[in-house]
């Protein structure tokens, strides 16, 4: 069943020329143009890959720190003991704890972005799988949330660090700021995350690789971006 929209979305939908791929600094001005919500919208990048993710080697997880942050005030918790759970505090984490924080959250308490853990932890966070894992706040070494550099790990986190990864289509959607932001810095912020997406290609992905790449706001419609020549990258 086709998905209803409203009048606001058809209007702004009326702005944007389906069959054109936009350069991205116009990209952007379109989507702020267009944005009809009465709160700051979340700018979001979408990549349409040409990978098969039932492929190991294809399949693409990571992070990176956006140059201008989110946006967003990340809330962080880390599972450490020690001299680690101490540089985590002084750090700026929100929440730091070991079996305590691991209960909590088995619990039902799930207020935080961002979770982090050192190696020695996991054999109890792991216990927190079946709850971190569907709403990607799991730790893992890929994103750099297993790490015994925890001062770093949230440092990070809290100035802008996003995460990336393929679902099962394909696809890779990355948060890369605010619609308040001003052009230059979402575009700057877009074209880091454009620059990791394109060095994280996996070797064994023949042909095109990124097949499209689109930017929308919350509730917005989505504007093709044209990013040739990386749109256009052939093996």
């Amino acid at each position: 069943m086709a998905r209803k929209r409203g009048k606001n979305y058809k209007a702004a939908l009326e702005k944007v020329d389906a069959e054109k791929a936009y350069p991205i600094k116009d990209a952007v001005e379109l989507i702020k143009d267009i944005d009809f919500a009465k709160f700051d919208s979340t700018v979001e990048i979408v990549f349409k890959l040409n990978v098969d993710t039932k492929q190991a080697d294809q399949q693409l997880r990571g992070a990176v720190v956006l140059p201008n942050g989110t946006g967003k005030e990340q809330t962080v918790v880390v599972f450490a003991k020690g001299d680690n759970a101490k540089a985590a505090q002084e750090a700026g984490a929100d929440f730091v704890g070991e079996a305590d924080l691991v209960q909590k959250i088995q619990d039902g308490w799930l207020d935080f972005d961002v979770a982090i853990a050192t190696p020695d932890m996991m054999a109890q966070v792991g216990r927190l799988g079946r709850v971190l894992g569907p709403k990607g706040l799991m730790p893992n070494p890929k994103t750099g949330t297993v790490t015994m550099d925890v001062a770093k790990a949230v440092q990070e986190s809290k100035a802008g660090k996003v995460t990336y990864r393929t679902d099962r289509d394909g696809n890779v959607a990355v948060p890369v700021g605010k619609a308040s932001f001003d052009t230059d810095k979402l575009v700057g912020n877009l074209k880091t995350i454009e620059d990791v997406i394109v060095k994280a290609r996996p070797a064994s992905v023949r042909g095109v690789y990124v097949n499209n790449v689109s930017i929308s706001t919350t509730f917005g419609p989505g504007v093709k971006v044209d990013l040739d020549p990386f749109s256009s990258v052939e093996a």
